[in-house]
Protein backbone atom coordinates (compact mmCIF):
# COMPACT_ATOMS: atom_id res chain seq x y z
CA UNK A 1 0.00 0.00 0.00
CA UNK A 2 0.97 3.54 -0.89
CA UNK A 3 -0.50 6.68 0.92
CA UNK A 4 0.56 9.80 -0.77
CA UNK A 5 0.24 13.50 0.24
CA UNK A 6 0.22 16.94 -1.86
CA UNK A 7 0.82 19.70 -0.17
CA UNK A 8 2.59 23.10 -2.18
CA UNK A 9 -0.40 24.42 -3.37
CA UNK A 10 -1.83 28.17 -3.15
CA UNK A 11 -2.86 31.25 -5.01
CA UNK A 12 0.11 32.68 -7.11
CA UNK A 13 0.24 35.47 -10.03
CA UNK A 14 0.40 34.71 -13.62
CA UNK A 15 4.17 33.98 -14.28
CA UNK A 16 4.79 33.20 -10.65
CA UNK A 17 6.01 29.55 -9.83
CA UNK A 18 5.28 26.79 -7.19
CA UNK A 19 6.66 23.49 -5.97
CA UNK A 20 4.55 21.39 -5.28
CA UNK A 21 5.48 17.94 -3.06
CA UNK A 22 4.29 14.60 -2.64
CA UNK A 23 5.30 12.62 0.26
CA UNK A 24 4.63 8.95 -0.14
CA UNK A 25 4.98 6.42 2.70
CA UNK A 26 6.01 2.85 1.69
CA UNK A 27 9.14 1.28 1.47
CA UNK A 28 8.64 0.53 -2.66
CA UNK A 29 8.71 3.94 -3.63
CA UNK A 30 11.94 4.08 -6.07
CA UNK A 31 10.02 1.34 -7.41
CA UNK A 32 7.24 3.49 -8.90
CA UNK A 33 6.06 5.65 -11.63
CA UNK A 34 4.94 8.64 -10.24
CA UNK A 35 2.71 11.31 -11.92
CA UNK A 36 1.11 14.34 -11.45
CA UNK A 37 -2.58 15.03 -12.77
CA UNK A 38 -4.67 18.07 -12.94
CA UNK A 39 -8.50 18.97 -13.26
CA UNK A 40 -10.12 22.15 -13.36
CA UNK A 41 -13.80 22.54 -12.73
CA UNK A 42 -15.77 20.63 -15.71
CA UNK A 43 -12.74 19.46 -17.25
CA UNK A 44 -12.18 15.60 -17.22
CA UNK A 45 -8.49 14.72 -15.54
CA UNK A 46 -5.29 15.10 -17.39
CA UNK A 47 -1.89 13.81 -16.62
CA UNK A 48 0.13 16.50 -16.59
CA UNK A 49 3.70 14.99 -16.06
CA UNK A 50 5.06 11.38 -14.94
CA UNK A 51 8.39 10.22 -14.03
CA UNK A 52 9.44 6.25 -14.15
CA UNK A 53 11.87 4.12 -11.80
CA UNK A 54 14.48 4.87 -14.51
CA UNK A 55 14.06 8.27 -14.80
CA UNK A 56 11.87 8.74 -18.12
CA UNK A 57 9.98 11.68 -17.87
CA UNK A 58 7.02 12.76 -20.12
CA UNK A 59 4.61 15.78 -19.99
CA UNK A 60 1.69 17.16 -21.48
CA UNK A 61 2.48 19.15 -24.26
CA UNK A 62 0.78 22.50 -22.82
CA UNK A 63 3.02 22.48 -19.73
CA UNK A 64 6.42 21.34 -21.85
CA UNK A 65 9.06 23.75 -20.99
CA UNK A 66 7.78 25.06 -17.96
CA UNK A 67 7.24 22.28 -15.74
CA UNK A 68 9.16 19.76 -13.97
CA UNK A 69 8.77 16.91 -12.38
CA UNK A 70 11.41 15.24 -10.23
CA UNK A 71 12.06 12.93 -7.06
CA UNK A 72 13.92 12.30 -3.88
CA UNK A 73 13.76 8.81 -3.27
CA UNK A 74 15.61 9.43 0.08
CA UNK A 75 12.81 11.39 0.94
CA UNK A 76 10.05 9.39 -0.78
CA UNK A 77 9.00 12.59 -2.43
CA UNK A 78 7.87 13.66 -5.63
CA UNK A 79 7.91 17.42 -6.72
CA UNK A 80 6.33 19.53 -9.44
CA UNK A 81 7.95 22.53 -10.15
CA UNK A 82 5.52 24.60 -11.88
CA UNK A 83 7.17 27.84 -13.36
CA UNK A 84 5.66 30.84 -16.05
CA UNK A 85 2.22 29.80 -14.74
CA UNK A 86 -0.95 30.92 -16.30
CA UNK A 87 -4.28 31.27 -15.98
CA UNK A 88 -5.18 28.06 -17.44
CA UNK A 89 -2.79 26.15 -14.95
CA UNK A 90 -5.71 26.76 -12.28
CA UNK A 91 -7.01 23.21 -11.44
CA UNK A 92 -6.46 20.71 -8.70
CA UNK A 93 -3.13 18.81 -8.96
CA UNK A 94 -3.28 15.53 -7.73
CA UNK A 95 -0.56 13.05 -7.08
CA UNK A 96 -0.54 9.57 -8.04
CA UNK A 97 1.60 5.96 -8.43
CA UNK A 98 1.79 3.22 -10.08
CA UNK A 99 3.56 -0.35 -10.07
CA UNK A 100 6.01 -0.50 -13.20
CA UNK A 101 4.28 -3.40 -14.64
CA UNK A 102 0.31 -1.56 -14.27
CA UNK A 103 -1.08 0.68 -16.78
CA UNK A 104 -3.09 2.47 -14.41
CA UNK A 105 -2.37 4.85 -11.63
CA UNK A 106 -3.43 2.68 -8.47
CA UNK A 107 -2.85 5.08 -5.66
CA UNK A 108 -4.05 8.85 -5.63
CA UNK A 109 -3.58 11.88 -2.90
CA UNK A 110 -6.12 14.13 -1.80
CA UNK A 111 -5.28 17.08 -4.49
CA UNK A 112 -3.75 20.46 -3.78
CA UNK A 113 -5.51 23.08 -5.18
CA UNK A 114 -3.46 25.37 -7.63
CA UNK A 115 -5.22 29.00 -8.52
CA UNK A 116 -3.41 31.37 -11.09
CA UNK A 117 -4.83 34.93 -11.05
CA UNK A 118 -4.47 37.12 -14.52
Amino acid sequence: QVQLVESGGGLVQAGGSLRLSCAATGRTFNSYTMGWYRQAPGNQRELVAALTSGGSTNYADSVKGRFTISRDNAKNTVYLQMNGLKPEDTAVYYCAARGETSYNYAYWGQGTQVTVSS
